[in-house]
Protein backbone atom coordinates (compact mmCIF):
# COMPACT_ATOMS: atom_id res chain seq x y z
CA UNK A 1 0.00 0.00 0.00
CA UNK A 2 3.14 2.49 0.93
CA UNK A 3 4.52 1.53 -2.54
CA UNK A 4 1.33 2.66 -4.42
CA UNK A 5 0.96 5.36 -2.58
CA UNK A 6 4.30 6.62 -3.15
CA UNK A 7 3.85 5.63 -6.98
CA UNK A 8 0.46 7.52 -7.04
CA UNK A 9 2.03 10.99 -5.07
CA UNK A 10 4.98 10.79 -7.58
CA UNK A 11 2.09 10.86 -10.75
CA UNK A 12 0.39 13.46 -9.18
CA UNK A 13 3.57 15.42 -8.98
CA UNK A 14 4.23 14.92 -12.73
CA UNK A 15 1.17 15.90 -13.44
CA UNK A 16 1.15 19.49 -11.63
CA UNK A 17 4.81 19.92 -13.42
CA UNK A 18 3.23 19.28 -16.80
CA UNK A 19 0.13 21.74 -15.56
CA UNK A 20 2.40 24.01 -14.47
CA UNK A 21 4.72 24.13 -17.41
CA UNK A 22 1.54 24.53 -20.11
CA UNK A 23 0.73 27.82 -17.65
CA UNK A 24 4.33 29.29 -18.44
CA UNK A 25 4.44 28.41 -22.00
CA UNK A 26 0.88 29.60 -22.94
CA UNK A 27 1.69 32.97 -20.49
CA UNK A 28 4.67 33.44 -22.72
CA UNK A 29 2.28 33.35 -25.85
CA UNK A 30 0.31 35.89 -25.10
CA UNK A 31 3.40 38.07 -24.08
CA UNK A 32 4.32 37.94 -27.42
CA UNK A 33 0.90 38.59 -29.00
CA UNK A 34 0.85 42.08 -26.82
CA UNK A 35 4.16 42.65 -28.03
CA UNK A 36 3.78 42.10 -31.79
CA UNK A 37 -0.17 44.12 -31.25
CA UNK A 38 2.13 46.95 -29.67
CA UNK A 39 4.41 46.96 -32.57
CA UNK A 40 1.19 46.44 -35.43
CA UNK A 41 -0.51 50.26 -34.28
CA UNK A 42 2.72 51.48 -33.30
CA UNK A 43 2.09 53.74 -36.23
CA UNK A 44 -1.09 53.11 -37.15
CA UNK A 45 -4.13 55.92 -37.92
CA UNK A 46 -6.87 55.69 -35.61
CA UNK A 47 -10.54 55.39 -37.55
CA UNK A 48 -14.12 55.54 -35.79
CA UNK A 49 -15.77 52.08 -35.84
CA UNK A 50 -18.47 53.15 -38.32
CA UNK A 51 -16.26 53.71 -40.57
CA UNK A 52 -13.90 50.44 -40.31
CA UNK A 53 -16.54 48.22 -38.85
CA UNK A 54 -20.05 49.34 -38.88
CA UNK A 55 -23.38 47.37 -37.31
CA UNK A 56 -25.23 45.14 -39.45
CA UNK A 57 -28.74 43.90 -38.36
CA UNK A 58 -30.32 40.96 -39.75
CA UNK A 59 -33.74 40.77 -38.15
CA UNK A 60 -35.47 37.27 -39.00
CA UNK A 61 -39.43 37.13 -39.39
CA UNK A 62 -40.46 34.78 -36.67
CA UNK A 63 -42.49 31.51 -37.67
CA UNK A 64 -44.20 29.90 -34.56
CA UNK A 65 -43.48 26.69 -36.21
CA UNK A 66 -40.13 27.23 -36.92
CA UNK A 67 -36.92 26.86 -34.67
CA UNK A 68 -34.26 29.44 -33.59
CA UNK A 69 -30.84 27.95 -32.15
CA UNK A 70 -29.52 31.04 -30.10
CA UNK A 71 -25.80 31.43 -29.51
CA UNK A 72 -24.15 33.25 -26.64
CA UNK A 73 -21.09 35.38 -25.90
CA UNK A 74 -18.73 34.69 -23.09
CA UNK A 75 -16.91 37.50 -20.69
CA UNK A 76 -13.22 38.03 -20.40
CA UNK A 77 -12.80 37.41 -24.48
CA UNK A 78 -13.78 33.92 -23.99
CA UNK A 79 -15.52 33.48 -27.52
CA UNK A 80 -19.11 32.35 -28.32
CA UNK A 81 -21.06 29.40 -27.01
CA UNK A 82 -24.18 27.84 -27.96
CA UNK A 83 -27.81 27.55 -26.80
CA UNK A 84 -30.80 25.03 -26.84
CA UNK A 85 -33.15 26.28 -29.60
CA UNK A 86 -35.95 28.42 -29.28
CA UNK A 87 -39.41 27.13 -30.66
CA UNK A 88 -41.15 29.74 -32.76
CA UNK A 89 -44.16 30.04 -30.16
CA UNK A 90 -41.43 30.66 -27.13
CA UNK A 91 -39.68 33.98 -29.13
CA UNK A 92 -43.06 36.25 -28.56
CA UNK A 93 -42.25 39.43 -28.54
CA UNK A 94 -38.45 39.23 -28.86
CA UNK A 95 -36.25 40.25 -31.66
CA UNK A 96 -33.73 38.05 -33.02
CA UNK A 97 -31.17 38.88 -35.41
CA UNK A 98 -29.08 35.84 -37.60
CA UNK A 99 -25.57 35.21 -36.97
CA UNK A 100 -22.95 35.01 -39.87
CA UNK A 101 -19.58 33.79 -39.62
CA UNK A 102 -16.88 36.94 -39.26
CA UNK A 103 -19.51 39.07 -37.41
CA UNK A 104 -18.05 41.01 -34.74
CA UNK A 105 -20.06 40.43 -31.62
CA UNK A 106 -20.95 42.37 -28.20
CA UNK A 107 -22.86 41.48 -25.57
CA UNK A 108 -24.25 45.38 -24.99
CA UNK A 109 -24.91 44.46 -21.43
CA UNK A 110 -21.85 42.48 -20.54
CA UNK A 111 -19.20 44.04 -23.11
CA UNK A 112 -17.76 45.99 -20.05
CA UNK A 113 -16.93 42.66 -19.10
CA UNK A 114 -15.41 41.50 -21.82
CA UNK A 115 -18.04 39.40 -23.69
CA UNK A 116 -16.29 40.47 -27.26
CA UNK A 117 -15.97 37.55 -29.61
CA UNK A 118 -15.53 37.05 -33.03
CA UNK A 119 -18.79 34.58 -34.95
CA UNK A 120 -16.93 31.13 -36.25
CA UNK A 121 -18.60 28.93 -38.82
CA UNK A 122 -20.48 26.53 -36.70
CA UNK A 123 -22.20 30.05 -35.25
CA UNK A 124 -23.70 30.68 -39.23
CA UNK A 125 -27.26 30.86 -39.07
CA UNK A 126 -27.59 30.88 -35.10
CA UNK A 127 -29.06 33.85 -33.47
CA UNK A 128 -28.86 36.76 -31.40
CA UNK A 129 -31.55 38.73 -28.99
CA UNK A 130 -31.50 42.85 -29.39
CA UNK A 131 -29.00 42.81 -27.02
CA UNK A 132 -26.20 41.85 -29.19
CA UNK A 133 -24.17 44.39 -31.41
CA UNK A 134 -23.58 42.88 -35.38
CA UNK A 135 -20.64 44.04 -36.70
CA UNK A 136 -19.39 43.28 -40.21
CA UNK A 137 -15.42 44.62 -40.41
CA UNK A 138 -14.92 46.11 -43.80
CA UNK A 139 -12.52 43.81 -45.53
CA UNK A 140 -11.08 46.67 -47.55
CA UNK A 141 -9.56 48.29 -43.49
CA UNK A 142 -9.54 45.81 -41.35
CA UNK A 143 -10.44 42.11 -39.27
CA UNK A 144 -12.69 41.47 -37.00
CA UNK A 145 -10.08 39.05 -35.33
CA UNK A 146 -7.49 42.06 -35.53
CA UNK A 147 -10.60 44.44 -34.18
CA UNK A 148 -11.51 41.63 -31.06
CA UNK A 149 -8.00 41.72 -30.06
CA UNK A 150 -7.52 45.41 -30.14
CA UNK A 151 -10.91 45.73 -27.61
CA UNK A 152 -9.57 43.06 -25.20
CA UNK A 153 -6.89 45.09 -24.28
CA UNK A 154 -6.97 47.63 -22.06
CA UNK A 155 -7.17 50.47 -23.85
CA UNK A 156 -9.87 49.38 -25.70
CA UNK A 157 -11.21 48.04 -22.81
CA UNK A 158 -11.35 51.12 -21.38
CA UNK A 159 -12.76 53.11 -24.86
CA UNK A 160 -15.84 50.53 -24.22
CA UNK A 161 -16.18 50.87 -20.66
CA UNK A 162 -17.24 54.61 -21.20
CA UNK A 163 -19.25 53.63 -23.74
CA UNK A 164 -21.07 51.88 -21.49
CA UNK A 165 -22.20 53.96 -18.99
CA UNK A 166 -24.38 53.33 -15.51
CA UNK A 167 -23.35 51.31 -12.47
CA UNK A 168 -22.93 47.46 -12.06
CA UNK A 169 -24.51 44.82 -14.22
CA UNK A 170 -27.00 44.91 -16.33
CA UNK A 171 -27.19 48.26 -15.50
CA UNK A 172 -23.76 49.20 -17.88
CA UNK A 173 -25.62 48.68 -21.54
CA UNK A 174 -23.40 49.09 -24.73
CA UNK A 175 -24.36 52.45 -26.44
CA UNK A 176 -24.29 51.53 -30.92
CA UNK A 177 -23.81 55.55 -30.93
CA UNK A 178 -20.59 55.52 -28.29
CA UNK A 179 -19.51 52.38 -29.84
CA UNK A 180 -19.69 53.30 -33.27
CA UNK A 181 -17.70 56.53 -32.39
CA UNK A 182 -14.69 54.24 -31.02
CA UNK A 183 -11.55 55.12 -32.66
CA UNK A 184 -9.63 51.61 -33.44
CA UNK A 185 -6.24 51.33 -34.59
CA UNK A 186 -6.48 50.40 -38.29
CA UNK A 187 -2.50 49.40 -39.38
CA UNK A 188 -1.86 48.07 -43.08
CA UNK A 189 -3.95 45.08 -43.64
CA UNK A 190 -0.65 42.68 -44.21
CA UNK A 191 0.39 43.62 -40.67
CA UNK A 192 -3.09 42.85 -39.34
CA UNK A 193 -3.01 39.55 -41.64
CA UNK A 194 0.65 38.56 -39.83
CA UNK A 195 -0.59 39.20 -36.34
CA UNK A 196 -4.11 37.27 -37.10
CA UNK A 197 -2.10 34.00 -38.46
CA UNK A 198 -0.03 34.26 -35.14
CA UNK A 199 -3.40 34.65 -33.39
CA UNK A 200 -4.78 31.77 -34.92
CA UNK A 201 -1.47 29.47 -33.66
CA UNK A 202 -1.53 30.99 -30.02
CA UNK A 203 -5.41 29.96 -30.13
CA UNK A 204 -4.38 26.41 -31.69
CA UNK A 205 -1.71 26.23 -28.96
CA UNK A 206 -3.82 26.81 -26.06
CA UNK A 207 -6.73 23.97 -27.68
CA UNK A 208 -4.01 21.68 -27.11
CA UNK A 209 -3.24 22.49 -23.87
CA UNK A 210 -6.58 22.23 -23.03
CA UNK A 211 -6.74 18.58 -24.19
CA UNK A 212 -3.47 17.84 -22.41
CA UNK A 213 -4.98 19.45 -19.19
CA UNK A 214 -7.97 17.30 -19.77
CA UNK A 215 -6.45 14.02 -19.83
CA UNK A 216 -3.72 15.04 -16.95
CA UNK A 217 -6.62 15.49 -14.76
CA UNK A 218 -8.19 12.34 -15.59
CA UNK A 219 -4.92 10.29 -15.15
CA UNK A 220 -4.81 10.04 -10.95
CA UNK A 221 -8.20 9.47 -10.58
CA UNK A 222 -8.58 7.00 -13.55
CA UNK A 223 -5.03 5.20 -11.94
CA UNK A 224 -6.75 4.82 -8.55
CA UNK A 225 -9.50 3.19 -10.47
CA UNK A 226 -7.26 1.15 -11.99
CA UNK A 227 -5.79 0.06 -8.42
CA UNK A 228 -8.43 -0.54 -6.72
CA UNK A 229 -10.19 -2.83 -9.61
CA UNK A 230 -7.02 -4.71 -9.86
CA UNK A 231 -7.41 -5.38 -5.69
CA UNK A 232 -10.80 -5.74 -4.70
Amino acid sequence: QQAIAARLDTLEDKARQVTEHLEAIQADAERLLAVRFREAIADAPYRPMAEVAPLVRREEAINLEGSYPEVGIRSFGKGTFHKPPLHGAEVGSKRLFRIEAGDLLFSNVFAWEGAIAVAQQEDTGRFGSHRFITCVADRRLASAEFLRYYFLTDDGMEKIGKASPGGAGRNRTLGLEKLMAIEVPIPSLESQQTFDTLQAKVAELKAKHAAIREANAALVPATLERVFSATS
